[in-house]
C-alpha cells in the first residue's frame, strides 16, 4: 500500500536552505529545491513515475508544447508577412522576397545544436523562460521595420534573421522533454511535443492575415505585436509551473560518436527530404499562392502546414507497425507524385489541383518526419552485441537525433532559394520542382538500398 506523500511547496520563492522530499513507496525520493529544481528524478522507477512522476512530466510537456508552438510561429512569421509586403508599399524583387523567407530557416537550423546543450546547462524550465523571452526580439523588431516602406532590404533581412531563434526552440524543447519521460512513453511524448510545435507554422499563417487586415488599412506591425503578450505568458507559465531536473546532463560524446557514424549522415540526408520539405514548402507556400493565384485569398496557405503537422504522429504510428524505412519510402513516392501534380496544375493554372497537390505533399512530409525519427533508434540498435557496444550505440542514436534535426531544417533554406534561382533563370518555379522530384527519387532509393533492401547490411531486420 502506498504511503501518503508529503505536501510540497512548489512556489518559486521557497527558501534556498529548505527542500521538500516526495517519497513514493518503493520509489526513489524526489527533492524539490529553490528555483523549481528537482533532485532524484528517475522516470524508469515505476513507483516514482506512477505516484508523482507522470503528473509532473505531463505538466512540463503541456507548457513545453505551448512555448515550442510560439517558437515555430515566430520562426514562420516571415513566410506570411513577405507576401503582404508589396501591398504595404515595399518594392522587393522575387529574389529578395525568397531571401526573407529562407534566412530564418538557415539561422534556426544552425541554432538547433547549441539550443540542445542549453537545457542541461541552464535547466529546462530556466531555458524555456529565456527562449520564450528571446522571441520578443524578432517580433518587436518586425513590428517596427514593416511600418516604413522605405526600410532597406538589408535591414529587413537582418530582422528576418532574428526570427531564427524560434527555430532553435524545437531542439531545446525536445531535449528537455526527453529527460522527463521513461523509455516506454518517450516516443509518444516527443511525438506530441513535435506535432504541437509544428502546428505553430499553420497557426501563424492563419492568424496573421486575419490580424493585420482587421482594420480599415493593412497593419503589418500587428504581425509582430501579437506575439508580445503570448511570449510573456509563455515565460510566466514556465517560471511558475515548469521544473529543472538536476540529473539532466548532456553527453557531448554522443555528438562525436554520431558524427563518425555514416548512418547519421545518411539519415540526415533523408531528413532534409522530409522535414526540410515540410518547413521549406510551408515557408514558400503563401508566396507561391499570392504570386500564382492572386485572385485567391492567402489565408488558405495555413492548410498545408496544418495537415503536415497532424500527419507527423500518424507517420510514427505507421512506422511502428510497418517499419520506418517502408513508410519513409512510401512518403517520398507520394511527395514526388504531389510535386508532379503541382507542376501540371501550374501549367493549367488550376488552383484546386494546385492546392490539392500541395496538401497531399504536406501530408506525406509529415508522415515522413515521423517515420524517419522512428528509424533512428532502430538503425543504431541493430547489431548491438554487448553492454559497452549498446551504450555506444545509444549515444550515437541520441547524437543522430540532434544532428539530423539540425541538418534537416536546412531544407527550409534550400527550397525557397531554389525557387528564387529557378524564377530568375526560367521565369517560374517548375525547374526547381523537377529537381526536387529527382531528389525525392534519390532519397527513396538510398532509403531502400541501405535500410530496406534484402541483402543489405540490415538484412531482413525491419528498420
Amino acid at each position: 500500500m502506498a504511503q501518503p506523500l508529503a505536501t510540497v511547496d512548489e512556489s518559486p520563492s521557497s527558501s534556498p536552505s529548505s527542500s521538500t522530499t516526495l517519497a513514493p513507496a518503493a520509489g526513489a525520493p524526489l527533492v524539490h529545491r529553490r528555483g523549481r529544481w528537482i533532485d532524484g528524478w528517475d522516470p524508469q522507477d515505476e513507483a516514482q513515475w506512477s505516484a508523482v512522476g507522470r503528473r509532473i512530466a505531463h505538466r512540463n510537456l503541456v507548457l513545453s508544447i505551448f512555448a515550442e508552438f510560439l517558437g515555430f510561429a515566430v520562426w514562420a512569421v516571415w513566410s506570411i508577412v513577405v507576401p503582404q509586403l508589396p501591398a504595404a508599399g515595399f518594392d522587393l524583387s522575387v529574389d529578395q522576397m525568397f531571401w526573407l523567407i529562407a534566412v530564418p530557416s538557415l539561422v534556426g537550423a544552425t541554432l538547433r545544436i547549441p539550443y540542445t546543450f542549453a537545457v542541461p546547462l541552464f535547466g529546462g524550465r530556466n531555458w524555456t523562460i529565456v527562449s520564450a523571452l528571446l522571441l520578443l526580439l524578432p517580433t518587436v523588431a518586425l513590428s517596427i521595420v514593416v511600418q516604413e516602406p522605405s526600410t532597406s532590404f538589408g535591414v529587413l533581412l537582418l530582422v528576418a534573421t532574428l526570427a531564427g531563434v524560434g527555430g532553435g526552440n524545437f531542439a531545446s524543447s525536445m531535449a528537455n522533454i526527453s529527460f522527463f519521460y521513461p523509455d516506454k512513453e518517450k516516443g509518444r511524448a516527443l511525438g506530441l511535443n513535435a506535432a504541437g510545435g509544428n502546428l505553430g507554422t499553420a497557426a501563424v499563417q492563419l492568424a496573421v492575415p486575419l490580424v493585420i487586415g482587421s482594420g480599415a488599412a493593412l497593419a503589418l506591425e500587428r504581425a509582430g505585436l501579437m506575439f508580445v503578450p503570448l511570449a510573456i505568458i509563455a515565460a510566466v507559465l514556465a517560471w511558475r509551473w515548469m521544473d529543472n531536473l538536476s540529473n539532466a546532463k548532456s553527453d557531448p560524446r554522443s555528438y562525436g560518436v554520431a558524427a563518425r557514424a555514416r548512418h547519421t549522415w545518411i539519415i540526415s540526408f533523408i531528413y532534409i527530404g522530409t522535414f526540410g520539405s515540410f518547413i521549406g514548402f510551408a515557408g514558400a507556400f503563401p508566396t507561391l499562392l499570392k504570386g500564382t493565384f492572386p485572385e485567391v485569398t492567402a489565408t488558405v496557405a495555413f492548410l498545408g502546414a496544418l495537415v503536415g503537422s497532424v500527419a507527423r504522429p500518424l507517420g510514427g504510428i505507421l512506422a511502428d507497425r510497418l517499419g520506418g524505412a517502408r513508410v519513409t519510402i512510401a512518403s517520398f513516392a507520394v511527395m514526388g507524385a504531389g510535386v508532379v501534380s503541382a507542376i501540371f496544375a501550374l501549367r493549367s493554372h488550376s488552383f484546386g489541383m494546385f492546392l490539392g497537390s500541395f496538401l497531399v505533399l504536406f501530408v506525406a512530409t509529415g508522415a515522413g518526419n515521423g517515420s524517419v525519427y522512428r528509424m533512428i533508434p532502430a538503425v543504431f540498435r541493430h547489431g548491438a552485441t554487448g553492454a559497452a557496444d549498446s551504450a555506444r550505440r545509444a549515444r550515437a542514436a541520441a547524437g543522430c537525433l540532434g544532428i539530423a534535426g539540425a541538418v534537416g531544417a536546412f531544407g527550409g533554406f534550400l527550397i525557397p532559394r531554389g525557387f528564387a534561382i529557378s524564377t530568375s533563370v526560367t521565369g517560374n518555379i517548375q525547374a526547381a520542382l523537377w529537381v526536387i522530384v529527382g531528389l525525392y527519387a534519390v532519397m527513396a532509393t538510398v532509403t531502400w538500398a541501405v535500410y530496406s533492401r534484402r541483402g543489405s547490411v540490415f538484412g531482413d531486420t525491419v528498420i
